[in-house]
């Protein structure tokens, strides 16, 4: 029997594209505009603390102060992206597959608020998407498929095709969110 992922190991493979995008944005500064914007988008989506602590580490910042107030998935994150930069051996793979049932809901409210008009939540799913299908695979399935997800579309032989059983495992749980979000 396969062993399962830690949670830890599941945090960083559902934010495995957020992670490398802000290390990338800390090494290469020219990109930081458009992690600004992320971080904007995050901010508004909740994630204020997370994004609060990022930009003290975009100014330098690295002591264990900045991670006052943050919840153990923050820090988790937070930690990654110390790591990477340092060493960007230690960045988690992007294409490793996450377990639906973690990274489901985070993904069908973003779909969901997406879906209502909500231009922050727009900006953050289409950054993600950007991301996913930059790491191939399953991820580039599912990122070039967001925009059908968004506009409503729920058929799933349609929305899975092509996909491993874990990208339709991943999928099948996000529109069992989604349906969560929006009972018929």
């Amino acid at each position: 029997m396969a062993q399962l992922p830690s949670a830890v190991e599941q945090v960083l493979r559902v934010h495995a594209s957020f992670i490398h995008a802000v290390v990338n944005a800390l090494r290469d500064r020219s990109q930081l505009p458009d992690l600004m914007k992320e971080l904007d988008a995050a901010e508004q989506a909740g994630w204020a603390r997370l994004a609060a602590a990022l930009r003290h580490v975009i100014n330098g910042r690295s002591d264990p102060s900045i991670k006052l107030g943050l919840d153990e998935e923050d820090s988790i994150l937070l930690d990654a992206i110390l790591r990477g930069f340092d060493n960007p051996a230690t960045l988690p793979p992007l294409d490793a597959q996450p377990d639906g049932s973690s990274a489901a809901p985070g993904l069908a409210s973003l779909i969901d608020a997406s879906a209502r008009g909500d231009a922050q939540a727009m900006l953050v799913l289409a950054n993600m998407a950007e991301q996913m299908m930059k790491a191939g695979g399953d991820m580039a399935l599912l990122g070039g498929r967001m925009r059908r997800l968004v506009n409503g579309e729920r058929d799933t032989d349609q929305l899975v095709a092509g996909m491993s059983p874990l990208g339709r495992e991943l999928l099948v749980s996000l529109l069992d969110e989604l349906a969560k979000l929006r009972p018929q």
